[in-house]
């Protein structure tokens, strides 16, 4: 059915599109043209979609207040996610990603960072090569499997399969390549379903040692077998495992790209990475900083009965149907002069040192904000500071690249990924 527009009808995008229908070289240059033509709200109809877009500071403080029942982001991420992941994985999770970050579970996350940490130093010995994001992309796998999946299933050959299944599985994969998801969806994600039952076999193997070893654990892969302790056995199994599946998938793979981005930023200026090792409250506004710029979301919210957006200059009914978006590399570097470079002096703790300069403190940030702030912020701060000064403390790092890596053009949510190697090599210190 045809969907009926918001009232006013604001002005129309035409020609502009979103990377999932149709090809578009730079998804985040297209709505910034959209923009420039347009000014700071209008509507893209996109294949069966309809977005209206926000960036006046009214606008996105309006967007960010919205209530979640009525336009939800937890259903704008499902629709995008579901475009990648088979649908089998969303149907009757007990334990889901929201639950992840109490305050217990993250001390046990950062204990087992610790070791996949050494892991990981052991691996790569006293000397060699390497990608940046692949380091760290294997590294946010260890962590979040040693803490989630199970006994035995961050060592080894176990480790390998479950590395290689999820790096199929990568739901990111819906915002980071959405010119892919054509033909994801044409196969209809016969590689992704392949590949979530080789984490469903090898987390049946898991819950197998779980079970002999009659182990009583309040952590969060107890929990997880705990909520599946009255189904049958195959049920059961197959429970435990997509949950597993479902929690590493969302909470894992922005986590290792802005790591990645803070090891970039770092060794793209050497007088921070001098001092990094030894202050971790400078680590910790690096990682802000380099978040901050590697951003290439777009913030959603799936309208699902009637609301207002206020603007500023015009006051929208936006009828259910539509989506409410905004896009943070647009309002991140462009809100205030200087926003373009990387200074993680601009930060104080957790916030901008200087929010005053902005029109709205809402236009900038790293992880969100009030409500939909990202519920691993303090986490993902903690995770990346340890790794930073882990790795920078232990190894001496020289950049192959001779520029400064660019994100993949077509990308439109999430933390940016590389378009192509960022290669490095390393010497023990």
């Amino acid at each position: 059915m045809p969907q009926p527009d918001p009232v006013p009808a604001p002005p129309y995008a035409e020609g502009t599109g979103l990377p999932w229908d149709v090809s578009v070289p730079d998804a985040v240059a297209a709505i910034a043209a959209a923009r420039a033509r347009h000014g700071d709200t209008f509507a893209v109809h996109s294949g069966q979609d309809h977005y209206l877009f926000t960036f006046s500071p009214t606008g996105v403080e309006s967007f960010y207040g919205l209530p979640e029942e009525k336009a939800s982001k937890g259903v704008a991420d499902y629709l995008m996610l579901r475009r990648k992941l088979p649908d089998e994985i969303f149907d009757g999770r007990r334990i889901l990603p929201g639950t992840l970050f109490r305050r217990d579970d993250v001390a046990a996350y950062l204990t087992n960072l610790d070791r996949a940490l050494e892991q990981t130093t052991a691996e790569l010995g006293s000397s060699g090569s390497l990608d940046v994001f692949d380091l760290t992309r294997r590294l946010g796998h260890r962590m979040g499997l040693a803490s989630w999946a199970g006994p035995g299933s961050a060592d080894g050959e176990t480790f390998d399969r479950l590395a290689r299944a999820f790096d199929i599985l990568d739901g990111a994969d819906a915002f980071v390549h959405p010119d892919a998801m054509t033909a994801v969806a044409a196969s209809n994600k016969r590689a992704e379903r392949a590949a979530l039952d080789d984490v469903a076999d090898i987390v049946a193997a898991a819950v197998r040692r779980w079970d002999a070893d009659d182990v009583n654990d309040e952590g969060l892969f107890g929990r997880i077998v705990d909520s599946w302790s009255s189904e049958p056995p195959e049920s059961r199994v197959r429970g435990i495992a997509f949950d597993v599946a479902l929690i590493h998938i969302a909470s894992m793979s922005n986590l290792a790209a802005a790591l990645g981005w803070a090891l970039v930023d770092l060794l793209e200026h050497p007088a921070h990475l001098a001092r990094v090792a030894g202050d971790a409250d400078l680590a910790q506004r690096c990682a802000l900083e380099s978040t901050r710029l590697a951003q290439r979301s777009i913030m959603s919210r799936t309208v699902l009965s009637p609301v207002c957006l206020d603007t500023g200059d015009v006051s929208y009914q936006v009828p259910p149907g539509w989506t409410i978006a905004t896009l943070l590399p647009l309002l991140n570097t462009s809100a205030a002069p200087g926003l373009e470079t990387w200074d993680p002096d601009r930060w104080t703790r957790h916030r901008l040192t200087d929010e005053k300069a902005l029109p709205s403190p809402m236009l900038v940030t790293a992880f969100g904000h009030g409500r939909h702030s990202c519920p691993a912020q303090p986490f993902s701060l903690s995770a990346m500071t340890a790794a930073m000064t882990h790795l920078f403390g232990r190894y001496r790092m020289t950049p192959g690249w001779t520029t400064h890596p660019r994100p993949v053009p077509a990308q439109i949510g999430g933390v940016a990924r590389a378009d192509g190697p960022c290669r490095l090599d390393y010497v023990r210190r």
